[in-house]
Formats: C-alpha cells, sequence, structure tokens
C-alpha cells in the first residue's frame, strides 16, 4: 500500500466545483468525488462550516484530510475518505452558498479572496489492495463526522456497484427505505440500509465451512454494472415478510430482525398467515416472554432464547433453595447428599414454560449447575 502526502490549495480543491444533489459533488477539476451519488448529504450544521472558514482565514492548520485512489478510473481518480464535510464546508463558502461574519466571498477583498484560495490542505492519499485500504481506513477514522463502517466499504469498493446500490438504498425515500422502512434499523443515509442488505445476502451465499463477509461479497461484485441481484434478493425478502406476517399490526415487534435469515430457511414454506399471527397475540401478552421483538423469529425457530423467557427472580430462589434444604432437586443428582451453596445451584422450572409452565414459586425447583445443564440439553 501506498500512502502519500500531498499539499492542495482551495483554488486547485474549488476548481471545477459542482454540487449535482443526489448526484453528487466534485471538485479538484472534476477528479474528486467529494460526495459519491447517493451518499449522505451535508451533515455539518453552522458553528462547525464556520469553524472551518474561521481556521482558513486565520492560516492555521486544518486537520489533515484523506483521499483514496479508484483503481481504473481515470476520469474521477480520486474520493475523499476522510474531510468530507470540510471540504464541502470550503467549496460552498467559495461558490458563495452561504455567507461567513456576515460576508459572501465575493465580497471580500481581492487580497482576502487571494489569501483563501492560496491556503494549502494537507492531504494524505492512499493506494493499494482493497483490504489494505480498509484496514488503514479503519485507523484513522477517528475524527470529525466519523465514517459508518459501510460508508468505508463503500469507498474501498468504489466502482458501478456501488454507484448502482446506493440509488436503492441510499437515499431518503429510496425504494429500500418505503418497502422496509417498519422493517429496518438505521438510516439509509447512513448506509444502514445497504450493510443490512449486504449482510442479508452474504449469509444466504454462504456455505458449510465458508463464511461469506459483507466485504467477501462486495470484492466479488464491485465491478458488476449494476446491483440488480441485491435488490432481487432484498425485494424477495421483504416481499416474504409482508405476505407471511401482519405488518400493519405487528410493526412494533417486527423492526430489525434478521429478516434474511428466515427468509433463506423458512421462505419456501406454506405459511398459515392467521394461525401465525393467533400465536404471535398469545405470545405479546405472555409475562414470561421478555424480548417481545423475538417472537417473529420464534414463531419460524422455536429457539427458546429468541424470547428471553423470565428468569426466576432471587427471592423465588432463595425461598426454594431453603425449603429444599440446599440440596439439589433432581432424585438422580450424583451428589443428592452435598449440600451446595446458592451460587453453585440454578433456578429451573418444575414443568416447562412451552409447557404451560410459569415463572411462579410454585413452579420452581433449584438445581444444581451440572443438573440443570444436563435436563436443558436434552
Amino acid at each position: 500500500m501506498k500512502i502519500e502526502l500531498q499539499k492542495v490549495t482551495v483554488r486547485e480543491l474549488t476548481e471545477g466545483y459542482e454540487d449535482n444533489e443526489e448526484q453528487g459533488v466534485r471538485g479538484f477539476g472534476g477528479r474528486l468525488d467529494i460526495r459519491p451519488p447517493y451518499q449522505r448529504e451535508f451533515i455539518y450544521d453552522a458553528k462547525k462550516r464556520n469553524a472551518v472558514i474561521t481556521t482558513i482565514k486565520q492560516g492555521f492548520p486544518l486537520n489533515v484530510m484523506y483521499w483514496a485512489t479508484r483503481d481504473g478510473n481515470q476520469a474521477v481518480p480520486f474520493e475523499v475518505m476522510d474531510g468530507q464535510q470540510r471540504t464541502i464546508s470550503i467549496c460552498q463558502y467559495v461558490n458563495g452558498d452561504f455567507a461567513y461574519d456576515f460576508q459572501y466571498f465575493d465580497n471580500l477583498s481581492a487580497k482576502e479572496q487571494q489569501q483563501i484560495m492560496d491556503y494549502e490542505l494537507m492531504v494524505y492519499v492512499c493506494s493499494g489492495d482493497d483490504e489494505e485500504k480498509l484496514k488503514w481506513f479503519e485507523t484513522i477514522n477517528i475524527a470529525g463526522e466519523r465514517l459508518t463502517q459501510q460508508e468505508l466499504r463503500n469507498a474501498v469498493y468504489a466502482g458501478t456497484f456501488v454507484s448502482d446500490a446506493k440509488r436503492y438504498f441510499s437515499k431518503t425515500n429510496c425504494a429500500a427505505y418505503n418497502m422496509g422502512k417498519y422493517l429496518l434499523n438505521g438510516s439509509p443515509i447512513r448506509q444502514d440500509y445497504l450493510e443490512t442488505a449486504l449482510k442479508w445476502i452474504a449469509n444466504s451465499q454462504s456455505k458449510p465451512g465458508y463464511k461469506l463477509t459483507v466485504e467477501g461479497y462486495m470484492k466479488q461484485h464491485w465491478k458488476d454494472p449494476n446491483a440488480s441481484q441485491l435488490w432481487q434478493y432484498f425485494s424477495a425478502v421483504i416481499t416474504w415478510v409482508t405476505s407471511t406476517f401482519d405488518l400493519k399490526k405487528r410493526k412494533l415487534i417486527m423492526k430489525g430482525v434478521d429478516w434474511g435469515r428466515l427468509y433463506d430457511k423458512y421462505g419456501s414454506m406454506i405459511i398459515d398467515k392467521a394461525v401465525l399471527d393467533k400465536e404471535i397475540e398469545r405470545l405479546i401478552i405472555d409475562s414470561d416472554v421478555q424480548n417481545k421483538k423475538g417472537i417473529c423469529s420464534y414463531v419460524l425457530t422455536r429457539d427458546e432464547h429468541d424470547l428471553g423467557l423470565r428468569a426466576f427472580p432471587d427471592d423465588i430462589k432463595l425461598e426454594v433453595y431453603e425449603r429444599q434444604h440446599h440440596h439439589c432437586a433432581n432424585p438422580e443428582c450424583q451428589n443428592k447428599d452435598v449440600e451446595f451453596e446458592f451460587s453453585e445451584m440454578e433456578g429451573d422450572h418444575i414443568t416447562p414454560w412451552r409447557d404451560g409452565g410459569r415463572t411462579v414459586i410454585e413452579n420452581c425447583q433449584m438445581l444444581c449447575r451440572e443438573c440443570n445443564r444436563r435436563k436443558g440439553a436434552k
């Protein structure tokens, strides 16, 4: 990997500055993608923006910025990796988009304008393979408006695939948002929707003994002419969810579920939506179910860990512990004559929750750890 420190004047940076809104922002003679298409929009507030201009006008050093090279892209060979907000602040001021200290750039004297245009920015330009770039970007992503992990990946694997994927997943009111806003966590403009879709499809293409990561999937597809495979898979997942679960009634417990994993395993099954919803209703009103957001997963997987079932509180366990005279309740316990410390025992449901057992004192017994583990494994 090669990391080169360059000095770039404001004059050079703002040459050819163009803000095409959703289509991105460019500068440096059109050779620098300041904000690639469909990436998050400008988020600096006026105070931070003005601080950048103050630093430049007073001739103080501005924090180092980081650019990445784009392999094979001669027209736009650079992309801002860190320093996007500072760069846009500078370009917008010189372009006359806002006033600083009640003066627009055009209202400054020629000497003041020249001082700003001659100001030198310190820029590290990184070139290398994708793994090297990602590792380096993760290391330097420590200041300013921190980039998300997916924004870092987008910079490393910039190309036709990422640009098209952003069109679907990275815009306010984008297609993915309109389809999945009640099912996905995060924000499209911070790349959360894109990251979720990539995690789902990468997991779906993993095999026994081979775990495909988001980075691995992007490395395989970054030169694809479009992101249609990703979009079609995402659309299939969301369509299955909304046709299987009653989103209108259950959206409060459906957001953030790993829907891709469930679709991969159960998407081909014929499921009675009415029966499923009736069970969901029963589980929602069950006070022993602590993790209501795990219900949608449980009704398919039958994994009780999804439900976060209520455990016996210490006061109940202590009372039962004394009633049992500190002995394990399992008559087959190899240590049945041993008095256990309270900390060596665990509360257990006599009648399991799945068979209707409640988390009440009448249904509690204290087992030694070994017996409780053995019972749980059955």
